[in-house]
């Protein structure tokens, strides 16, 4: 559609409780009306109808708030005179910094989403599947469960050090870590049910089960984080939204500091790689060989060359556009972007 036929704007700053709404109708008024409404079903349908009222279409900005825009995003998205985009909080934190905005409040949040809406180039926000969403919140459910069960057993051996404590004490954090693997298998079969009942999940979760460092444990993590993603991106995007991507600062001959990742995008997706780059560098020969010779290069060179172009390898599982075979030695590189960087900057500043 074309922009000109759009003259109503809209941002909303989302909260647990409360949606705080900057509209403006037509391009004459300078500041637009500030409006709240409650974050639940009731709430949803109050601020559809004041959107509405002039009886045009709608372009609203808000933030990616997690669980709580989920539900609004897609109850706009129902809606065919509504336009909406989803922008990462960081890039609308600098958007209000470019308009000299220093307040950070409410209010203030929905006019600077408001004006983004209005003056930036329009990507359009692409709702998941159920099914995507489904296994993405399953996924996150057994990596949150995981962290609790290793702090579990950390108290455990802990506590089985020292004859002076109780039985009772060691014996109850056992069953507890029984409780936690019982919940986990769980959410493991449901997870794999979800999959099963996709044909497209099911082709990329046995593709990455080919790929060396890949078992499905860590297949689950990496789906359930990449499913949700529109199938439009391109290489660059997938390695952006991992925050593998490069972060250069430098200014002429004398401001220049270290390359580091931008760590602009899931960190759920970084954690669930980094396991399986530890293990195929280990056991693959090719990634071990790879890994040693851009340590040879030097640090700068290797932050470029991995952040630049390894996360290809996350792309290519994801869509499934190579062959198995072709995957060696590339589909958990996006994994190394951020292990290399590490290491190599370690082993730079290492005075051995």
């Amino acid at each position: 559609m074309p922009e000109t036929e759009v003259d109503t704007f809209a941002g909303i700053d989302v909260s647990a409780r409360e949606l705080s709404v900057a509209l403006r109708r037509g391009k004459g008024e300078d500041k637009p009306a500030i409006a709240k409404f409650s974050n639940h079903h009731a709430g949803h349908k109050a601020l559809i109808a004041h959107l509405f009222r002039g009886g045009r279409r709608v372009r609203v900005c808000l933030e990616a708030s997690g669980n709580y825009s989920l539900d609004l995003a897609l109850t706009l998205q129902a809606h065919r005179q509504v336009e909406i985009s989803v922008i990462n909080p960081r890039r609308a934190r600098r958007f209000a910094e470019s308009l000299g905005q220093r307040s950070k409040t409410d209010p203030v949040d929905a006019r600077v989403l408001c004006e983004y809406a209005a003056r930036m180039p329009w990507v359009a926000w692409q709702p998941p599947s159920s099914v995507a969403l489904h296994l993405r919140a399953v996924a996150r459910a057994i990596a949150d469960l995981a962290v609790i069960h290793t702090q579990q057993n950390n108290r455990a051996h802990a506590s089985a050090a020292s004859q002076a404590l109780p039985v009772l004490v060691v014996k109850e954090m056992q069953r507890h870590q029984k409780y936690l693997e019982q919940r986990m298998t769980r959410l493991r079969r449901e997870a794999l049910r979800l999959i099963a009942g996709d044909s497209e999940l099911d082709r990329r979760f046995r593709l990455m089960l080919t790929t060396t460092g890949i078992a499905e444990t860590s297949a689950l993590q990496i789906l359930g984080e990449l499913a949700v993603l529109p199938d439009i991106l391109d290489a660059r995007q997938w390695v952006a939204f991992s925050g593998l991507d490069p972060r250069l600062f430098k200014s002429g001959k004398s401001v220049e500091k270290r390359p580091r990742i931008s760590r602009g995008g899931s960190r759920h997706l970084r954690r669930a790689l980094y396991m399986p780059a530890l293990v195929a560098l280990r056991r693959d020969p090719y990634l071990r060989c790879f890994y040693q010779n851009l340590l040879a290069r030097g640090k700068a060179r290797l932050q470029a060359v991995v952040a630049g172009s390894a996360s290809w390898g996350v792309f290519q599982v994801a869509t499934g556009q190579q062959p198995p075979l072709a995957l060696i030695g590339v589909a958990v590189a996006g994994a190394f972007a951020w292990f290399l960087i590490r290491g190599a900057t370690k082993a730079k500043t290492d005075p051995r």
